[in-house]
């Protein structure tokens, strides 16, 4: 999935959940929020191996929206 980074105009392509915990830990624009703190602990679960791959999507897609992060289809 790509997604609209804090600096406008400038996007980033994520294609994994390592990537995912990545910007949300680093880069996320607020730290704050229950999908925020939820895609956080999917992502980990994904990468234990305790969640399947798309629950880490699936999560970093709600965090994005409660964010008004952009996410680009296509």
């Amino acid at each position: 999935m790509t997604f609209e980074t804090a600096k406008l105009g400038q996007y980033r392509t994520i294609s994994s959940a390592a990537e995912a915990a990545h910007v949300l830990i680093s880069q996320w624009p607020s730290a704050a929020g229950k999908a925020y703190a939820e895609a956080q602990d999917v992502c980990l679960a994904v990468l234990e191996g305790r969640e399947p791959p798309d629950a880490a999507r699936q999560a970093f897609l709600l965090a994005a929206d409660e964010a008004d992060v952009f996410i680009r289809n296509g």
